[in-house]
This record gives C-alpha cells, structure tokens and sequence, in this order.
C-alpha cells in the first residue's frame, strides 16, 4: 500500500512539472528577433530579470537617405540629454510581463523614436501566431498594433 502511495503521488506531481516548463516556455516564446510584416523594423526582444525588453536591430531608413540608419539620433525625445543616442540599439520596449492566466505580456511601456512619446503597451500572439505589439493611451482600444514575425 505504501508503495502504490509514493508510485500516485509521483505520478500526480510529474504532469505539474510539465505544466511549469510549458509556462516557462510560452513566457520566453517572445524572446529572440521579429521583423514587422511591414519589413521596416526588426527588433530583438530579450529577457531581463522577470521582465521583457525589445530594442531596435534594424530599420528602414529609405525615407531620409542623408540620415542613414547607423547614424539616426532620437531627436524627438523629450528629454533633451537623452537626444543624442543613436535609435539603432535601442531599448524601445520595457517593463513587459508575462501574464500566464491570459497568455500575454502586459504592463509594458513602449517608445515611439518617431514622436518621442511612450505608450503603455501590451504583447500577445494572434490567431495566425504572429506577434501583435499594441500601443496604446488609457484604454487598449485607444491604440496602435505592429504586428512582428519571427526571423529565424
């Protein structure tokens, strides 16, 4: 009898680990590098601490030609000393957590290099398991969605 009731606890304790590396597994579904379906940005998203953060790897920089993307400054931000960093390499999403309950990253700020304003965010796979990065002002259908597919 003992032993049956060591062979049931493991059992019912072996689809709990599971559950927990495949959480752990949709959570970090996110990281690695995106390219917009608009083919204009490429972002790579990485893990720090329990948050999530994505930088700019690339852009399209064929509407300035004399502002080539490798020397690019976030001139329309509004703090006047942070102007003079270079948009490529940098952090443009931040804060971002998992949310297991409803499969997605919330709480995050973004920031738009093009008009120097940030925007709560929120992160989520669509039904065609594409990434969808919606901006958005107090209300989430106040918003701007970018849509990113994984480059390999």
């Amino acid at each position: 009898m003992y032993f049956q009731q060591i062979i049931l606890i493991l059992f019912l304790a072996i689809p709990s680990i599971n559950m927990a590396e495949d959480k752990r597994a949709t959570e970090d579904q996110i990281i690695g590098k995106w390219m917009s379906t608009e083919q204009n940005l490429m972002v790579h998203v990485y893990k720090n601490g329990d948050q999530f953060k994505a930088k700019i790897i690339w852009f399209d920089d064929a509407d300035d030609r004399s502002k080539p993307m490798n020397i690019r400054r976030d001139e329309h931000n509004p703090v006047h000393s942070l102007r003079a960093r270079k948009i490529l390499g940098l952090d443009v999403l931040k804060d971002l957590k998992f949310n297991a309950d409803e499969k997605r990253w919330e709480d995050g700020v973004i920031y738009d290099p093009k008009s120097g304003r940030h925007w709560s965010s929120v992160v989520y796979f669509n039904n065609n398991g594409l990434l969808e990065v919606k901006g958005y002002w107090k209300f989430e259908f106040l918003c701007k969605t970018i849509t990113f597919k994984k480059v390999s």
